[in-house]
């Protein structure tokens, strides 16, 4: 009897899949999801999205499938510099409908790379955009100015599912939907019938809300992806006028997974002329790479006995590098030309690639095993 009332209850409500299925019931994250853009839990009872949630479900699913495998080496670095700079790493989701985590996908409407970011945009942000340089190709530069986009709309509407759509339509369309609707609620902004928001934008709150919902109750996580530094990927500085084809070769890897990381650069090939670029690689990938990249010139002639044992390190509060030189037993100018330094600042949380001797790196190895 208590089935039977359940069921029709539910059926009275509208919150009865075709499957059988709530949104709560199919989707366990609703509630985490719907809270960390700042909507309330019953917006998953919502007829409208519901009917949004059954039709797309499946479609979702694959887009959520073939951008996770795609952004493999994406995924963590996005996810921490949204928690680095103190946001939801749900909103990793947002470069997974934009792009499909296709580094150089362009709209028709001219928006380009990881985040979709417009010329205009990117130009706001200090992104270079010219004929043989595309910096919103660049996974790592557009993801930071990603972040200090989404913080600025955060701060203008102060909820975030506001935020998120005006990522898509822009802040004045979002605030002439505000006005003219007289509330900020969402099931407001998006009602079919009044039309305060463009269609596009209605249909891609739901799109992001249904594609975090199905990352987040998927068995292995979204959310615990690895976003340690040692994941992901990592920038290096080459020569100007490298081609990215002699680096793959380098790091033995497939030349067209470093271009898909690296598609800022036409024709897989760095700016010519003097100088040095930083180039994305995987982190597994980054002793090989100072193991037998050969530095610039300049550099190289600083260090008379270059060592060829590596380890990494992290740069504490306060660390000089002569403190992390007298740590390992090596010296200033060996780690300046392991890692390109010209600077002698260095600022907290940096990775550096410490050259170190055979001996000292057999005691760094035994100590870590203990």
């Amino acid at each position: 009897m208590k089935s039977a009332v359940w069921f029709l209850l539910c059926f009275l409500s509208g919150t009865l899949s075709l499957s059988g299925e709530t949104i709560p019931q199919k989707y366990p994250s609703y509630a985490y999801v719907l809270s960390e853009f700042d909507i309330d839990a019953s917006y998953a009872y919502d007829r409208v999205f519901e009917t949004f949630v059954q039709h797309h479900d499946i479609q979702f699913k694959r887009l959520y499938k073939r951008s996770q495998q795609r952004g493999e080496f994406l995924l963590p670095m996005v996810q921490r510099q949204l928690i680095e700079a103190g946001l939801s790493d749900l909103l990793a989701y947002l470069p997974m409908i934009e792009s499909g985590f296709h580094t150089d996908i362009q709209s028709p409407k001219k928006a380009k790379g990881l985040w979709q970011f417009m010329p205009s945009t990117a130009t706001e942000y200090n992104l270079t955009v010219c004929h043989s340089y595309d910096e919103r190709c660049d996974p790592v530069n557009t993801t930071e100015a990603a972040v200090l986009h989404l913080q600025r709309l955060y701060r203008k509407f102060g909820k975030w599912y506001l935020a998120v759509m005006a990522y898509n339509c822009g802040e004045g369309r979002v605030s002439q939907a505000i006005r003219k609707a007289g509330s900020d609620e969402l099931s407001t902004l998006i009602d079919e019938r009044a039309k305060y928001l463009p269609k596009e934008t209605r249909e891609y709150i739901k799109r992001f809300l249904l594609v975090a919902m199905i990352g987040e109750s998927e068995t292995i996580d979204f959310g615990n992806i690895n976003t340690s530094q040692e994941s992901g990927i990592v920038q290096v500085e080459v020569k100007g006028g490298t081609d990215l084809r002699d680096i793959a070769l380098l790091l033995k890897m497939e030349s067209e997974v470093l271009a898909s990381l690296n598609s800022q650069y036409k024709k897989g090939r760095v700016p010519g002329g003097p100088g040095s670029y930083k180039i994305a690689i995987p982190y597994e990938k980054l002793i090989r790479f100072y193991l037998h990249y050969n530095p610039v010139p300049e550099e190289a002639a600083e260090v008379a006995d270059r060592k060829e044992h590596f380890v990494s390190h992290i740069v504490s509060e306060g660390e000089t590098l002569k403190k992390i030189a007298e740590k390992y037993r090596t010296s200033i100018p060996e780690i300046r030309a392991a890692n390109h330094l010209r600077e002698s600042n260095l600022l907290p949380e940096r990775l550096l690639i410490i050259p170190v001797t055979e001996e000292k790196f057999e005691s760094l190895v035994r100590g870590q095993s203990q």
